[in-house]
């Protein structure tokens, strides 16, 4: 799973929208998908944001939309905030895991009523900075974060020269990291992965020379079974305290994670749209889905057949 809270702080530029089909790729900047909001059609377009956890509920949704109602689905592979202006235009009709993006909310659902809430997603999500469980035994003052400073050297990377290392992930992931480090000052410096898959390579990397590191992480995930975290302990969240990017001095909210509907398939998407709805699984459900996914190699129609296949009970309650 992975995540964003707000986007006032997004990297610049649009990021282009794969369309993923078994005949090529084609850029969704310039040309929507042919099966998106399209009236009558049995056809559903899914945004899969790049992180696991989205993965696995485009996986398991798009396997029961095909093999238990029919319909033909396409998956789009679209950053954060590009997937908004998307699915506010039907070029996609369902976002499945949102992190909570308060401006495009009140922009598209609010204002232009272009897109329509699609209800709870069932997984709780929170972000936060972590460092491996065995340097938290050894050191147990690490977790509160006015004790950071005291660990900076040993935090050090080639990356990070005389500071310690902040480890984010992909630069397109909106995070608070580069003001907390400022405002907290700490003496630190973010880095950036690339990807949420560098980002697992480096702290599995880590974990096996038994370094120290600092990172930028989130739950639910399937690492943590693979490589315990313990999270820091940043100063308290309390509503409003990351209102402002540049001041940001507060932990990350826990966040109820969002479904989204493009408001015409909201309404007239039928069965598709009704199932969408209704799909809601645990952070249980997810993370088994990621680990076949991540770390058994297996391809997200394979996990999402074995999920479904011991799972009955749960889905079919989402059928309409």
């Amino acid at each position: 799973m992975r995540p964003r809270i707000r986007t006032t702080s997004a990297v610049a530029g649009v990021a282009a929208l794969t369309l993923l089909t078994g005949c090529g790729a084609a850029d969704m900047t310039k040309q929507a998908s042919p099966f998106a909001n399209a009236q009558g059609a049995r056809t559903v377009t899914l945004s899969v944001q790049s992180w696991v956890g989205a993965q696995a509920n485009v996986a398991v949704a798009q396997y029961l939309l095909e093999h238990e109602l029919g319909y033909r689905v396409d998956t789009v592979q679209v950053d954060e905030v590009p997937a908004w202006d998307a699915l506010s235009q039907g070029r996609v009709d369902a976002i499945l895991e949102d992190w909570g993006h308060p401006e495009q909310e009140q922009r598209y659902v609010e204002d232009k009523q272009t897109i329509a809430p699609g209800g709870d997603l069932g997984v709780t999500g929170h972000i936060g900075w972590f460092v491996p469980t065995y340097f938290a035994k050894k050191h147990p003052d690490v977790t509160d974060w006015k004790n950071l400073d005291k660990y900076a050297e040993q935090m050090r990377t080639a990356e990070s020269g005389d500071k310690g290392q902040l480890m984010d992930g992909s630069p397109s992931y909106v995070t608070n990291d580069k003001a907390l480090v400022k405002n907290l000052d700490l003496d630190y410096k973010v880095v950036f992965a690339g990807s949420e898959a560098a980002q697992i390579t480096q702290i599995q990397q880590f974990a096996k020379e038994k370094k120290p590191f600092l990172t930028y992480w989130y739950t639910p995930q399937w690492l943590f079974e693979k490589v315990p975290m313990t999270e820091v302990e940043l100063p308290p969240y309390e509503e409003g305290c990351d209102a402002d990017p540049a001041k940001v001095d507060c932990a990350y909210p826990v966040t109820e994670l969002q479904k989204y509907l493009n408001a015409d398939f909201a309404e007239n998407g039928g069965d598709a749209a009704e199932f969408l709805k209704s799909f809601k699984w645990t952070t249980e459900d997810q993370n088994q889905v990621s680990l076949m996914i991540a770390e058994q190699k297996l391809r997200p129609e394979e996990a999402a057949k074995k999920w479904v296949d011991s799972h009955e009970s749960v889905w079919k309650k989402w059928l309409p």
